[in-house]
């Protein structure tokens, strides 16, 4: 009845169709690759957030060094430092010496909140330069201060 012709193209034929069957993936093993790469997702972002606020911290210490230079320099041109009251605003504005002022840019720290100017300073320090760190507070852990730049 059947040639051995019909019958191997019969099984060759179901063959080819279980491979296009087998072909893709079932819906547990999507969602277990899903999960894998959520988790991983997850701990880099965990990482990436934590890299991130050092370096904030990084950059404020870096910007703080500088207002103390500016400082240092108004002191030695005017033989005073700023009144509390005018701020660490008079280091950016213009002068004749320097059209520039002697501070670039803004007065801001890395989260957006002003660095404070305090005068005189704790322990006997001319003054104090405070960032407020992430939380904008001033007067918590992770305050970063001119007076501590030192000891690090």
């Amino acid at each position: 009845m059947f040639s051995v012709n019909s019958q191997h193209q019969r099984f060759s034929i179901r063959r080819i169709q279980r491979a296009r069957v087998r072909r893709g993936f079932s819906l547990t093993e999507l969602m277990v690759v899903i999960v894998i790469i959520g988790l991983l997702a997850g701990a880099v972002a965990v990482g990436a957030r934590a890299y991130m606020a050092a370096g904030r911290s990084g950059v404020a210490r870096m910007e703080i060094s500088q207002i103390v230079e500016a400082l240092e320099s108004y002191s030695a041109m005017k033989g005073r430092l700023p009144a509390t009251n005018e701020g660490l605003q008079v280091l950016v504005e213009s002068t004749d010496q320097f059209p520039g002022g002697l501070l670039k840019g803004n007065l801001n720290d890395p989260w957006g909140n002003p660095y404070e100017y305090v005068v005189p300073g704790p322990d006997g320090e001319p003054y104090e330069i405070l960032c407020s760190g992430a939380d904008g507070r001033i007067g918590t852990d992770d305050d970063i201060s001119n007076t501590e730049l030192g000891d690090e």
